[in-house]
């Protein structure tokens, strides 16, 4: 298995709706045993296929309690009102605290292609959500309040100079030839 690189805030990959599964195959199945090493190397509870660049509605995830593959997934209902402090591997070192509902019922197809139906709640709920979201082009900023966006741009700015002066470093060694900008919608 190998690992994949995990686009970061800026990428536009990641705000890009994905589009729907239409076939489960040996190199989906393939593809998300990679995924789950990338999340695991990250170390992340959750990886949608965005994030490693593939514009295709599913995601991987590993709460502790359980891990799986969710192809094509819907929340079909939604309660309650939970705030917790929530990172994502494409904002890296950066989290905040956002509300979300705090039960769900997220239903889609494994990849047995059979119908998949979780009641989630809390933590487990959270983390469906914020894969689902990133399948829609949505990213964890899109949820702060003003003050927190105020203070993501600083916190992004700042990312996004210290990676430029990394890639600085990098390109004055001939090592690479990516751009370092991060920007806050």
């Amino acid at each position: 298995m190998s690992t994949h690189e995990i686009r970061v805030i800026g990428d536009p990959v990641l705000r890009t709706p994905a589009a729907e599964v239409t076939e489960v195959d040996g190199s989906l199945v393939r593809l998300c045993d990679d995924m789950f090493t990338t999340m695991y190397a990250a170390p992340g509870i959750g990886l949608a296929a965005p994030q490693v660049g593939v514009q295709k509605r599913f995601f991987v995830y590993d709460h502790g309690e359980g891990s799986g593959v969710i192809v094509n997934p819907q929340i079909v209902e939604s309660d309650g009102e939970w705030v917790y402090e929530e990172g994502c591997l494409s904002v890296p070192g950066l989290s905040w605290e956002i509300v979300r509902p705090k039960t769900i019922h997220l239903v889609g197809i494994d990849l047995d292609g059979n119908n998949v139906s979780i009641e989630a709640d809390a933590l487990e709920a959270r983390l469906f959500q914020h894969e689902l979201d990133h399948l829609d082009g949505v990213l964890l900023v899109d949820h702060l309040d003003d003050e927190q966006r105020r203070d993501a741009r600083r916190a992004l700015s700042e990312l996004a100079m210290a990676r430029a002066g990394l890639l600085e470093g990098a390109r004055a060694q001939g090592k690479t030839r990516a751009s370092g900008g991060l920007q806050l919608p």
